[in-house]
């Protein structure tokens, strides 16, 4: 430990506070070197003894990018475990390799931009595998943990620093940076700030990243909402991180600014610290920077403002005080305690939809386990590099003999006849070392080339017999005897060279186009079609070839035969996490793709003993009315089979529960952009429909009774305890959840709500008293009449049970609140975006820096309604604001217009209000019904006279 002299530094000086070394360090920083910072890669200034910094080190479900790390289940899985306790752990560890990794390659960042707490909303969004819950409350109780284990426990030193991602309301991967969010007030405080808020409050947060999108018209890299509630819930500096290439999207594809220096400049002051852009050349960023301070869009003193939170941040990672640094010497990585969690945590995730009896298998079962993923161990586009691999099959044979388990794949075993009459043949690839992808890690794995040390593609009498699989929507993979995938390189030849699909844009996935008697074969990756010539096998613009596909066997054949000879058959199906459904592809249906339907259907008429295991990234709808059992996982990580085939022998009993409901039908869907969930009726809170599974879903091998439900309102909030008891004969974890509902709202609020949880494991017999300590503010919604929240008086019915359906007590406590008070018209008029009820609108941004308007959200008119508007004695004109062309109707009740409001001319831009009056009469109380008619912003109405 060095010793403190007084020569030192005031920066250097531990002890010192923070605050006064930031202020020491930044005063030291010229002009030119402060702007440097605010680019991801910061540099060095060496003549102060600092090194780079960079922000950014992907860590969703283990270290990723950077090679070799432990790999748990995915975040939808991670939140499937309901187990805040278990997520801290599986933090730690993670933010445990992170520090040992960096001590051997200093491209390890500890600048950690996970979790991601966007809310599962539409089960079509592809990014599905990167949350945790549907439910801000499950969302932030997961996240809250995973950041404490990244932070670490030491009270001034953290280990990692999390940023949460991707702020805000962001569930959609389709034109993702020009859309924007429809967010009302009441979706926005009760729904989607709730789980960053509750997250950031809970202290172990460094920061957060806005994403692509625009909420209310408005992108979220200038979203006021970072000022207005962000840095009001912690007195911690945050770091606010842009996601990668936004800053230039602002003006490039949102066209919001018409200059790169306007925009970089408002997103400063706005709030955002740190510019990921154009990769590691800082140059375009600072160059940005520079001209909004020469043009007097910016101040040093802003300048100054987001170089002190990116210092605060390495402050508290211990940079300038290595001595002092308990993290400092962390080398924990793969080792016995890792490998276990990772095994623990993906039996924990496991779920089981459905169990006529069929589970746990018999010990002495002879096992058919058959499916496109039945011998895999899928990694998405946020994993490290497997150190450990185990998939279905090799859990299955691990466990139950490889002499009782039979295998088959289910591909469809075909050649490809060209035009001439000869084959595609995949020549032999002697002495090539086998490559996995990213194994050597990558600051930016988008630019990780294909291989193009192995030999092209050929054509011979024989040819190669290869397996092809329709992952869906005719989106198609060929894969070699050897196991490697056709894939596309830079030179456009094809090889069979790709350990698996994947990549920023995957090259690796084709689709037959019908042409004449025979197909075309298109490279999804490159738009090309293969081609055949004098000098290979390659993509190019001309001359495709016709292929004649030659099946030798169908995936159905060998997956029946397998089928008919076992006691039972456990069909292992999903999805590819790189392949139709990922960032920067939604998807569009709920189904499975054909030919895993087809594979399904084999399966279960050659044995009606067919369980269905789900390895997927998202939910799906299966009728599982002729299944005996259905179980469903994410994306396990390196320890994926082993639990799976420990749930299925009953070596452990299942109690994952679904995050987020599992919808029957497409139609069930509300629209992918519709991001009201309150007027759409979206998520278990809100959904009237039937589901096919329904959130906090899933059964055990045990079975559990409720009693003994009691609660009271004391103290500032509602004290409920319960009991629990393991009726069953073997061990087992129930999670026992608490919902809430309010019985007479005035508003509409939840079906139910969830308030807390607890997972807790129960041997035969044994009793658990629980004990929930509900605040509240708990009950509260936000209430547009008066802008705030509040606690409506009267009844609210407590529910208990083992999911949001399966309510096994109920009992009713009532609240003191505040009584619902009419809208104050004649005070503050009327926010348009705060409305009850609306058909037809969007919010759109009032002006580029602040505030909302309301405009038709199409060609045709808009209503919206406003409730219980109390025009006191009478009024006698109305006045509103509005920008654009259209007009502006006034009813009260339902009745007839009673103004109806038009600028005499367009104004000269959507941000260009102007003030229109009309006579109206109005006494006492009224619903006020607005109607837009054309292109008009309408930001307020006001009342007079």
């Amino acid at each position: 430990m060095t010793a403190h002299t007084p020569s030192t530094e005031p920066f250097r000086d531990p002890q010192l506070p923070f605050a006064k070394r930031i202020d020491d360090l930044l005063a030291r920083l010229t002009p030119e070197e402060k702007t440097a910072f605010l680019h991801q890669f910061a540099p060095a200034v060496e003549r102060l003894g600092l090194a780079a910094f960079r922000t950014g080190q992907e860590a969703l479900h283990g270290v990723a990018w950077m090679g070799q790390a432990t790999v748990f289940p995915q975040a939808v899985g991670l939140g499937a475990t309901w187990n805040p306790e278990l997520v801290r752990r599986v933090g730690d560890a993670v933010s445990r390799e992170i520090r040992a990794m960096r001590a051997k390659d200093d491209r390890v960042g500890l600048n950690v931009w996970s979790p991601t707490v966007n809310l599962l909303r539409h089960p079509l969004w592809g990014r599905n595998e990167e949350g945790y819950s549907e439910d801000p409350k499950l969302t932030s109780a997961i996240a809250t943990a995973y950041t404490h284990g990244l932070r670490g426990e030491h009270p001034t030193y953290w280990r990692t620093a999390p940023v949460l991602k991707h702020w805000l309301a962001h569930n959609n991967e389709t034109d993702r940076s020009t859309t924007s969010s429809s967010v009302r007030p009441r979706v926005l405080h009760e729904y989607d700030l709730r789980a960053f808020r509750d997250t950031v409050e809970a202290g172990a947060v460094a920061g957060v990243m806005p994403a692509y999108n625009l909420v209310n018209g408005r992108p979220n890299h200038v979203s006021p909402y970072l000022a207005e509630h962000l840095r009001t819930w912690t007195e911690e500096e945050l770091l606010v991180c842009s996601d990668a290439g936004a800053p230039s999207n602002l003006v490039d594809s949102e066209h919001y600014f018409d200059t790169h220096e306007e925009a970089t400049a408002a997103a400063l002051v706005a709030g955002v610290d740190s510019f990921t852009d154009h990769g590691t050349d800082s140059s375009q960023i600072i160059g940005r920077l520079r001209g909004a301070l020469e043009r007097g869009l910016l101040t040093e003193a802003d300048v100054d403002t987001a170089v002190r939170r990116q210092l605060s941040v390495r402050f508290r990672l211990g940079e300038f005080d290595p001595g002092y640094d308990p993290h400092d010497a962390t080398g924990e990585f793969d080792t016995p305690a890792h490998r276990a969690l990772a095994q623990e945590a993906a039996e924990q995730a496991i779920v089981l939809l459905k169990n006529d009896g069929v589970l746990p298998l018999a010990p002495d079962a002879r096992i058919a386990v058959v499916g496109l993923l039945a011998d895999e161990c899928k990694l998405d586009w946020y994993s490290g590099t497997l150190i450990h691999r185990s998939t279905p099959l090799e859990g299955l044979y691990e466990r139950f003999g490889a002499e009782r388990v039979e295998f088959a794949e289910g591909v469809d075993r075909v050649r490809l006849k060209t035009s001439t009459g000869a084959f595609l043949h995949v020549p032999a690839a002697e002495g090539a070392a086998d490559e996995v992808r990213g194994a050597e890690g990558a600051l930016d794995p988008a630019l990780l080339a294909g291989r193009t040390d192995l030999p092209a593609l050929t054509t011979d009498a024989a040819g190669t017999e290869l397996a092809l699989v329709d992952w869906g929507e005719g989106v198609l993979t060929l894969r070699a005897p050897d196991g490697r995938y056709l894939s596309v390189a830079d030179d456009g030849c094809l090889r069979a060279s790709a350990d698996q699909p994947g990549g920023w844009i995957v090259q690796e996935t084709f689709r037959l186009e019908q042409h004449g008697n025979g197909h075309l074969l298109k490279h999804l990756g490159t738009g090309r079609h293969v081609c055949v010539s004098a000098d290979g096998v390659k993509v190019a613009d001309e001359d495709p070839e016709v292929f004649e596909l030659v099946v030798a066997e169908r995936g159905e054949e060998a997956v029946a035969r397998a089928a008919a000879a076992a006691d039972v058959v456990v069909v292992v199906a999903g999805n590819d996490p790189h392949i139709n459904g990922r960032e920067t592809e939604d998807r569009t249906t709920l189904r499975l793709p054909g030919q895993q339907e087809r594979l399904l259907r084999a399966a279960r008429a050659a044995n009606p003993a067919t369980v269905l295991a789900l390895v997927a990234a998202y939910p799906y709808a299966v009728d599982p009315a002729e299944l005996p059992a259905v179980l469903w996982t994410a994306h396990g990580g390196q320890a994926a089979g082993t639990a799976l085939a420990r749930v299925l022998a009953g070596d452990v009993s299942p109690a994952g529960r679904l995050p987020q409901t599992w919808y029957a039908d497409d139609a069930d869907l509300p629209g992918l952009l519709d991001y009201d969930v309150i007027g759409a009726r979206q998520t278990y809170l809100y959904f009237e429909g039937t589901p096919l599974f329904p959130f906090g879903h899933g059964l055990s091998y045990a079975s559990f009774a409720y009693g003994d439900l009691t609660a009271r309102a004391e103290d500032g909030a509602v004290r409920v305890s319960l009991s629990v008891t393991n009726t069953g004969e073997v061990t087992a974890d129930e999670v026992a959840q608490l919902y809430a509902r309010a019985v007479d709202a005035s508003v509409p609020r939840p079906r139910r709500e969830l308030l807390d949880h607890r997972r807790v494991t129960l041997a035969p017999g044994e009793t658990a008293e629980l004990g929930f300590d509900v605040p509240l503010s708990a009950f509260a919604f936000w209430d547009v009449a008066q802008d705030r929240w509040r606690v409506e008086p009267g009844g609210y019915e407590l529910l208990a049970g083992a999911s949001s359906e399966d309510v096994r007590l109920r009992t009713t406590v009532t609240l003191d609140g505040e009584p619902t008070l009419p809208r104050a018209v004649l005070t503050t008029g009327l926010a348009a975006a705060g409305f009850d009820e609306q058909r037809g609108i969007a919010i759109v941004d009032r002006t580029k820096a602040s505030g909302d308007a309301v405009t038709p959200a199409g060609p045709e008119p808009g209503e919206l309604l406003y409730r219980a508007c109390d025009f006191g004695r009478g009024v006698s004109r109305v006045t509103v604001e509005v920008a654009g062309e259209g007009t502006v109707e006034l009813s009260l009740d339902g009745g007839p217009a009673l103004a109806v409001l038009s600028p005499a001319a367009p104004t000269s831009g959507p941000y260009d209000y102007v003030s229109l009056s009309a006579s109206i009469a109005a006494v006492g109380v009224h619903d006020v019904r607005l109607t837009l008619r054309g292109p008009l912003r309408l930001a307020h109405v006001g009342f007079s006279g």
